[in-house]
């Protein structure tokens, strides 16, 4: 593992406190470096140093790497400045949702360190979409940034594309891309958006809003379905249709898991709430798999769930996913294991005798599919 060693050293601390006071801690302390003349320059000299050979082009987006930061870390814009400096090729903020809200009630983090894992059930908690915007306008960013949006968690079900309606409108001319979050596994019936019939309300209604601002703004932001693990084939099947159907821009493949593979005994592991990290790994790598085979290369996914390192992120990335995301393994390794990831891919791109990112993945997809 590429641990920093800066990292090392205080992470015995950060691990000593309850997880979101670390947290909470790890980003104060951020904010207090940010205040010394040439900490940023000196972050990005460290940490934002990538191969050449990693631009992708999805969405109509150009990255400059295909590392990016899932969703639940930086909840509130409050942290682009800093988090673009570890070298991320782009960050998805959120998720956020039009009223502010508290979340769950706490403990509502736990650390699984032996499994390398999180379980959170932390409810969206967020100030909500108008201090969201204030702060997101605020903040230096020199990556692309992507919005993930969401319901309250008081808002009825059947009144559930409002509120995404009315985060779309209000995110759209401030977001690189818009992701939809219906897979949270801590927002009661939320996930009941993946059935088909309620899915393909929610995304007609998005895509037309899209397609409204798009002319309205003279800008076309893509949108793209953050969708659940715990998903079957049918299930999964279902929401590739939609998604083709309606022309949605990319799915994020995916979201934490209610279930809990190669726990075992662990007493964390009754805990309720969403689990990632190296668990999760095997699973949403399946889910990419399978999605991919029904898309077919005609919607990019973004690859999500217990990648620590180059080789989990290569294989996400043969199995069909064009784009990745990390953020438990930001917690246990630092931002070092950013640069250890584009390093990897980029090693893999010169053993295949590859100019491109791009060009391996073909290579590698053609010979395991």
């Amino acid at each position: 593992m590429a641990t920093c060693a800066s990292y090392r050293l205080i992470r015995p601390l950060l691990f000593w406190l309850p997880a979101e006071t670390s947290h909470q801690l790890t980003f104060l302390l951020l904010r207090l470096l940010y205040r010394l003349p040439g900490a940023d320059a000196l972050t990005r000299a460290i940490y934002s140093r990538h191969p050449t050979s990693l631009p992708v082009s999805v969405m109509g987006l150009d990255f400059p790497n295909p590392v990016g930061l899932a969703a639940g870390l930086d909840k509130n814009a409050e942290h682009i400045r800093s988090l673009s400096d570890f070298g991320f090729g782009f960050l998805e903020l959120g998720t956020v949702t039009p009223r502010p809200q508290p979340g769950n009630q706490k403990p509502r983090l736990f650390r699984l360190p032996r499994q390398s894992a999180l379980i959170n059930r932390m409810g969206f908690n967020n100030v909500g979409i108008e201090r969201f915007i204030l702060n997101l306008t605020r903040e230096d960013r020199s990556c692309l940034v992507g919005v993930n949006i969401g319901k309250n968690r008081d808002t009825p079900m059947e009144q559930a594309a409002d509120d995404y309606l009315a985060a779309l409108r209000t995110v759209y001319p401030h977001a690189d891309y818009i992701a939809v979050n219906i897979s949270s596994p801590n927002t009661t019936g939320l996930r009941d958006l993946q059935n088909e019939e309620n899915l393909n309300d929610l995304l007609r209604r998005l895509k037309a809003e899209q397609m409204t601002y798009a002319e309205k703004t003279a800008r076309y932001v893509p949108i793209a379905l953050k969708i659940a693990p715990d998903l079957d084939d049918s299930q999964l099947a279902a929401i590739a249709r939609q998604v083709l159907e309606h022309k949605f821009d990319a799915v994020i493949a995916t979201n934490t898991t209610i279930t809990r593979p190669g726990l075992g005994s662990d007493p964390l592991a009754r805990q309720s709430g969403g689990l990632s990290g190296r668990p999760l790994k095997t699973l949403s790598t399946e889910i990419i798999r399978k999605l991919y085979g029904h898309l077919q290369g005609n919607v990019p996914i973004i690859g999500v769930g217990g990648i620590e390192n180059a080789q989990d992120a290569w294989d996400k990335l043969v199995a069909g996913a064009d784009l990745i995301q990390i953020y438990t393994a930001l917690i246990y390794e630092g931002p070092c294991v950013v640069k250890a990831i584009t390093r990897g891919l980029s090693e893999r791109v010169q053993a295949a005798g590859k100019a491109t990112l791009t060009e391996a993945l073909e290579q590698a997809r053609a010979t395991h599919n």
